[in-house]
């Protein structure tokens, strides 16, 4: 099977560069268990992982060209039109009244993340994790879309995963801000409740698409083109976005929940 090969080759790359697989893995950002996995041919590997994989390694396409055409992401069906919505999308904007968005997460905050839900396996939440970090990628490329950020002060009190997960999380946003097209804004809490207290959603609009929705829900969110919800939505997000702090704010206001976590070493 070509899982098997790649397998065997990733693994004598590995041995040849002096790397464990806890090692590989903290490089690729992801768990030791999911190189090993790999290793065996019990998991098929993505394109992403096969690319740093690479670059760690020192390799110049011997994983690539061994890749398998069937992929890891498994996304529900309801949720698998968002994705196709970011890539095309010129500007998304997202509304998270209790943690950080996705596109923004590291692996050990969206690790943790996932983690708590209910009966989750170590397989799913690798494979869950690794899907959103690829998600991601819309940011870094050459025309990446602009990405406005509102956040409730509340996903930076929430300590996700720990101290140490959240000042590494803290610390993504705050270079992430620092990207031409990126642009968070932090909603105090001393602000109440406000129109998107009861969750989170985004926007995607792109030049040859209609602008789409994805709108959280414990159980199963909706994406839809509707034009009657995306109205309501847009709606929503400008009433939030009236009670943000100003973008320097934001970041004062970062760097100072950041030091708390600091101070908790």
């Amino acid at each position: 099977m070509t899982t098997e090969v790649y397998g065997q080759v990733l693994r004598k790359a590995r041995e040849a560069a002096g790397m464990s697989q806890m090692a590989l893995g903290e490089l690729l950002s992801c768990s030791e268990s999911l190189v090993g996995l790999i290793e065996r041919g019990k998991r098929r590997p993505s394109k992403g992982f096969t690319l740093a994989a690479e670059a760690a390694l020192g390799l110049n396409g011997e994983l690539y060209g061994l890749l398998p055409n069937t992929t890891v992401m498994s996304t529900p069906r309801w949720f698998s039109e968002w994705p196709k919505a970011e890539e095309k999308a010129h500007t998304i904007r997202t509304w998270q009244p209790l943690v950080i968005p996705g596109l923004l997460q590291t692996a050990r905050y969206a690790r943790a993340v996932l983690s708590a839900a209910p009966g989750a396996t170590d397989q799913w939440i690798e494979d869950a994790v690794e899907t959103r970090l690829r998600r991601q990628a819309i940011l870094e490329r050459v025309l990446p879309p602009m990405y406005w950020v509102l956040i409730d002060e509340c996903a930076l009190l929430r300590p996700v995963g720990g101290s140490e997960v959240m000042r590494e999380q803290l610390a993504r946003l705050l270079k992430a801000a620092e990207q031409p097209n990126i642009c968070i804004q932090v909603v105090p809490l001393d602000v109440g409740a406000t129109a998107g207290v009861l969750g989170g959603f985004a926007l995607a609009k792109g030049n040859d698409m209609a602008e789409h929705v994805y709108v959280e829900d414990v159980v199963q969110g909706t994406v839809s083109p509707r034009e009657d919800m995306v109205r309501r939505v847009n709606v929503i997000y400008d009433a939030i976005h009236k009670w943000a702090h100003p973008v320097h704010v934001s970041r004062q206001l970062i760097r100072e929940v950041a030091a708390r976590y600091e101070d908790q070493r």
